[in-house]
């Protein structure tokens, strides 16, 4: 029988350092590399908050679900990177340089439920911005100092959204149409803005009074002008809004009614001669047509009597001269 050698050392080394390898690798899904002065674990979370990063990370593992970049001095989300993380559930921003963001930067990010984009430098939120994400629940805007205009369809498409937050911005209006039609939405945050309570903000205002529980901070959701109402709760001048801005007609009502009558007045003046002098031309030729058809029919009629009676002439004649005595045989 033959005998196996037996392993050396070094074999066996080997063997240990291979199963050792094998125990700690990391997950599949985290091969693809994990960006410098980040912390990726095999929970496909992604750590890189206050690394004083300038760019959006590279060498993303594919398959991320948490990514934490908050904290950092980032300008903006390159989109073809971004969107590579169609996994992606968790996404916090917060506390960057950000000045601009669009449909296409989360084109892809169909599972996204949690955004976080406060602490910004963003100036407004264009039409659609954020309906790619079809699954979010949560969306924090608070503290972009110039965040003046938001699009009225801008959350028209995210029909899961249950917090929004946009407290302490710049905004002064608010056109609140489609997020009226937000099913799930239970909680909205309009803090620490510059709200002007006029005629912009009162469907803003009769919503927050009928529906005061949705608001956070509703108590510091206040009017800063015009200064007849400043300091007062928007949910105080929803009604008296209603009637100052559905008032009796002014001046220039009157004006524009009288101009607008003047106008109709005359265009129907203008239209009325123009139909009476087609129809004085109609009648006149009605009536020279008829005259001419008139005029036919009589000579006609004449030209037809003549002839019958040059006919019934010539024959009595000829009977005549049959009928004479002298004629006898």
């Amino acid at each position: 029988m033959r005998v196996l050698p037996e392993p050396s050392a070094q074999s066996l080394r080997l063997v240990f350092l291979f199963v050792f390898v094998m125990d700690v690798a990391p997950s599949p899904a985290l091969t693809a590399g994990c960006p410098d002065r980040c912390v990726c674990d095999d929970q496909l979370v992604v750590q890189c908050a206050g690394q004083q990063l300038s760019d959006f990370p590279v060498d993303l593992p594919l398959a991320t679900r948490q990514l934490i970049i908050s904290n950092n001095r980032i300008g903006d989300l390159p989109a073809l990177q971004l969107n590579y993380l169609s996994d992606l559930v968790y996404l916090d921003c917060s506390n960057n340089s950000l000045t601009e963001i669009s449909e296409s930067t989360f084109g892809n990010l169909r599972k996204l439920a949690y955004l976080d984009l406060s602490f910004n430098s963003l100036t407004q939120i264009e039409d659609r911005t954020f309906g790619p994400l079809s699954s979010l629940v949560m969306l924090r805007m608070t503290d972009n100092p110039g965040l003046s205009e938001i699009h009225v369809d801008a959350f028209a498409e995210n029909a899961a959204l249950q917090v929004l937050d946009v407290s302490r911005n710049n905004l002064t209006a608010l056109n609140i149409s489609s997020l009226i039609a937000l099913p799930s939405l239970r909680s909205l945050g309009l803090s620490g803005n510059p709200w002007r309570c006029d005629c912009d903000t009162e469907d803003l205002c009769l919503w927050i009074q009928i529906e005061g529980f949705k608001f956070q901070d509703e108590g510091q959701t206040v009017c800063q002008g015009p200064l007849d109402m400043l300091g007062q709760r928007l949910a105080e001048v929803g009604m008296q809004l209603r009637s100052e801005c559905h008032q009796g007609l002014g001046y220039w009502d009157y004006l524009f009614f009288i101009a607008i009558g003047f106008v109709i007045f005359s265009a129907g003046t203008v239209s009325a001669w123009v139909m009476g002098v087609l129809m004085v031309l109609y009648e006149r030729y009605s009536k020279r047509k008829s005259e001419e058809l008139d005029s036919e029919d009589e000579e006609e009629t004449v030209t037809r009597g003549a002839g019958s009676g040059g006919g019934e002439g010539g024959s009595n004649h000829g009977n005549g001269d049959l009928s004479k005595p002298g004629m006898q045989v």
